[in-house]
């Protein structure tokens, strides 16, 4: 007599119970909202005491769709949501109403060619084959909006390859690009629990030019970094001219409030082969071939 067979569950799962729960006879108790299975009720989910669950949701889905997508590491894209495709620059500056928006709209398209940058670097990094267990490495992705996080999700489309996009719900509409996968488009309420899941997988990190979003994304990762508690990786800003006149560096090292080693977290780039062979060459020293360098 062979080994009997015990089967995988014995509860039933809990879509079949969600259906059931449908078809409840109607009655004053059945319709009453505490009668709702608990992960049915969007009242209770939305509670002020259910933050934490919240939370864990918003950690947990992107985690496990992520997994089962066999994506091992990325390669993240910081950058401004206003720098134009440099193909769509001029129009920008002939939309300008007065001297001070055209000088701002000339100034974008003086940073277009890092759309461009972006997208080739986006393009290298795609290129990348999954390890010896098949295993997805350094796949794009950005924060899944227009102009530097577009061109880093558009150089992954024009290689084949999949590209990750995490979005935020912001009081007006920041919809998915074209570019981003759909099965890995994720939205998330909480900046906190985006940005954990931007450096979770990260491997390398490219910053280009941007605002108040780029600087909280980059800065972060840099204090992360600088005080151990996330390991070294690859930081590259591109753009140094940009970089030295919003941010004084040496200011901050002269000031006594960041030591001088604290500068070597990151490099500056211009392009985009400048920064593929940065990554190659810090790789390369700890041994791990990247399979295109």
């Amino acid at each position: 007599m062979s080994d009997p067979v015990p089967p995988k569950r014995v509860f039933h799962p809990a879509r079949e119970e969600a259906e059931t729960a449908a078809q409840a006879t109607v009655s004053p108790q059945t319709v009453d909202p505490a009668y709702r299975l608990a992960f049915q009720d969007m009242d209770f989910l939305l509670r002020e005491d259910l933050r934490p669950v919240r939370f864990q949701l918003e950690l947990l889905k992107p985690e496990l769709l992520l997994e089962e997508a066999n994506i091992a590491s990325t390669f993240v894209f910081y950058g401004s949501a206003r720098i134009p495709e440099p193909s769509k620059a001029d129009a920008l500056i002939a939309a300008a109403s007065t001297e001070h928006q055209k000088l701002v709209a000339e100034r974008l398209k003086a940073k277009s060619h890092y759309y461009d940058e972006c997208r080739t670097l986006a393009r290298i990094v795609s290129r990348v084959k999954p390890d010896a267990e098949g295993r997805r490495q350094f796949v794009v992705c950005s924060g899944g909006g227009p102009s530097i996080m577009e061109a880093a999700n558009r150089g992954a489309h024009d290689e084949g390859q999949e590209t990750i996009g995490l979005n935020i719900v912001l009081p007006h509409e920041q919809a998915p690009n074209e570019y981003v996968t759909p099965q890995l488009s994720f939205r998330f309420h909480y900046f906190a629990l985006r940005k954990m899941h931007f450096l979770l997988r990260a491997r390398a990190v490219a910053v280009f030019p941007g605002g108040f979003g780029t600087f909280d994304e980059a800065f972060e990762l840099l204090t992360l970094v600088q005080t151990g508690k996330v390991k070294p990786m690859p930081i590259l800003f591109f753009g140094r001219d940009y970089w030295n006149r919003v941010v004084d560096f040496q200011a901050l090292v002269d000031e006594g409030v960041i030591a001088q080693a604290d500068l070597d977290l990151f490099t500056f780039c211009e392009t985009a082969d400048e920064a593929w062979g940065h990554v190659c060459n810090y790789y390369s020293a700890m041994a791990e071939d990247l399979g295109c360098c």
